[in-house]
């Protein structure tokens, strides 16, 4: 079975995340289907795009697969590794795309919610950015991103201490759109999606574009991106890196040592 299963209801196109035996999480395989269905829908003219998961689900996604993050010594989130591509991809599509949540969200698919251009998620879903509680180091795209949707000490906040944020308190801070019964989730995320879809294609196209170019507006100099490099570098060396991973695999709490 296929891992993303990929709908049209009139122009608006729909990618199901479908590993519910793993909570979704995302691995390499669904990533790359998810890359593809983005292509593919954008391909057949659709006007918007929702990503879901299937509805009921705990879990909207657990994030990236921990069994594919890469051992020590090697950047865990490099330009070219899936999950930052999947993430450009969403950024980059031409038309609208919609995060419809139901359940948790954690580490990685907290990032692609954000990637995507509006959230719709039901009342009891929760989004937490957990890099922290493994060791991981966080890109310094990845944190100009959630900066700009939530301010610095949200943003801070979030993953410095990586608890659940409730879907009333991300609606408050700006993460997401619209908080909505369960069972209301699906008709209302439609509906908007509906509205889009109605509108000029080529207007709305243009607005994304133009969203996207003004919200990556920042520079840094070439000796800070260098500063911002070698930081990262001293923790996905460092043995409390590698202890994370194994504490993760081996469900228990990982004994991090500064070191």
């Amino acid at each position: 079975m296929a891992l993303v299963e990929k709908t049209l209801t009139g122009k608006t196109g729909v990618l199901q995340l479908n590993r519910a035996e793993k909570h979704n999480s995302l691995n390499g395989d669904l990533m790359r289907e998810l890359t593809a269905g983005l292509d593919d829908l954008a391909a057949d003219g659709v006007r918007v795009i929702v990503i879901r998961a299937a509805p009921g689900v705990k879990v909207w996604s657990a994030g990236h697969d921990i069994n594919e993050i890469p051992e020590p010594r090697r950047d865990p989130l490099g330009y070219f590794e899936a999950l930052e591509t999947l993430l450009r991809k969403v950024q980059d599509c031409p038309v609208p795309v919609i995060a419809m949540v139901e359940g948790s969200v954690w580490g990685g698919a907290c990032d692609l919610c954000a990637a995507c251009d509006l959230i719709i998620a039901a009342h009891d879903s929760t989004f937490a950015m957990t890099p922290a509680k493994i060791g991981i180091p966080y890109n310094a795209s990845g944190l100009v991103h959630f900066t700009n949707l939530i301010g610095v000490h949200k943003a801070k906040e979030m993953f410095f201490t990586a608890r659940p944020v409730a879907a009333a308190d991300a609606w408050n801070n700006g993460f997401v759109n619209h908080v909505v019964a369960p069972e209301d989730l699906e008709s209302f995320t439609m509906d908007i999606a509906g509205a889009i879809a109605g509108n000029a294609p080529l207007a709305v196209q243009s607005l994304k574009a133009e969203f996207r170019l003004l919200t990556r507006g920042h520079s840094i100099d070439a000796e800070t991106a260098e500063e911002i490099q070698a930081v990262r570098r001293k923790v996905y060396d460092s043995e409390d890196y590698a202890e994370g991973i194994r504490a993760f695999k081996e469900k228990r709490t990982p004994d991090f040592r500064g070191k």
